[in-house]
């Protein structure tokens, strides 16, 4: 069951059943106590079956990442960094996690830290060896940092960062996935100053790849991350390469073995087509007509279809 991603993109790549081209990571890998299955690990109390490999010290991180590769694993997903220390000021009800105490501390679920630099140079150098690519979860200046120095491929959410983040990003062609659509709800007090932020990351050419963090908002609203990228003021050709060819850097370019995501011979022919140009009326992205995938018509005319 912990690598039903790797069986699902091999059910759907065999033909038996439809679905959308996947890249897996099968389970995440995080340190003991960081990424794991407890009700206090958000404010919204959310439980979920344990989805990391736990794993502590830089001979166990090699063992995980072989372990992800045996089981399927596409690219590697770490954690950077995520909430330890969440019950400093438990409040008195505590299933679900509110926090309600008369004096809480600023920042009453903060994200640390969960492996140490030798831990995560450990990871993407035997991801390396594999030929697979890296991804590190980071919401904290110092995870990012560290996952940078450590050479992962890409760097999702970042919520804060400096000019010199991202200009260590563009020497070593880190990729920058912001995940807007979960920020402008996770962190919409300040979430002008992280459009700003990515902005700043564009105008510095930092490599940007659209990815939402689906799932932590509703299905079927994937688009809500492209529409957000050009409200930071990313003109919309350059979000849709994020979302084509960015994708596919993201999920490890020549690494991952197949191309796709622009039009060339001996790519995929994955096509959509919309009813009007986004980039004269921005809600065109949600009225999708076309979809081909495969060289397979699975929409037209706006409808359901199966090309046999």
């Amino acid at each position: 069951m912990q690598s039903f991603d790797a069986n699902l993109r091999d059910a759907i790549a065999r033909g038996l059943t439809p679905g959308p081209r996947l890249f897996v990571a099968t389970k995440v890998i995080a340190s003991t106590g960081s990424f794991e299955c407890r009700t206090e690990n958000s404010s919204g109390g959310h439980l979920l079956p344990s989805s990391a490999d736990a794993v502590d010290g830089i001979e166990a991180c090699r063992q995980a990442v072989r372990r992800r590769i045996a089981e399927g694993a596409d690219i590697i997903k770490l954690f950077a960094d995520y909430r330890r220390r969440i019950m400093r000021s438990p409040p008195a009800q505590q299933h679900p996690y509110i926090p309600s105490v008369l004096h809480p501390p600023e920042n009453p679920n903060p994200d640390y830290m969960v492996f140490s630099q030798e831990e995560m140079n450990m990871i993407v150098a035997e991801a390396s060896l594999a030929r697979c690519p890296v991804s590190a979860h980071c919401c904290t200046l110092e995870g990012a940092m560290a996952a940078i120095a450590a050479g992962v491929s890409s760097i999702e959410h970042v919520y804060s960062s400096t000019d010199a983040m991202f200009q260590e990003m563009v020497k070593k062609n880190t990729i920058l996935v912001p995940t807007l659509a979960i920020a402008e709800r996770l962190h919409a007090k300040r979430f002008d100053q992280i459009l700003r932020q990515v902005k700043r990351a564009y105008d510095l050419g930092v490599r940007i790849a659209c990815g939402g963090d689906t799932g932590t908002y509703p299905h079927g609203d994937n688009v809500r991350e492209l529409e957000l990228m050009v409200e930071a003021g990313i003109p919309v050709p350059d979000v849709l390469e994020a979302c084509t060819v960015g994708g596919w850097q993201a999920c490890g370019g020549e690494l991952c073995g197949r191309r796709f995501g622009w039009f060339e011979d001996g790519v995929q022919a994955d096509i959509i087509a919309l009813e009007e140009d986004p980039e004269h009326d921005l809600s065109a992205l949600r009225r999708v007509d076309f979809v081909m995938k495969d060289a397979t018509i699975w929409k037209l005319d706006g409808k359901a279809y199966r090309a046999m």
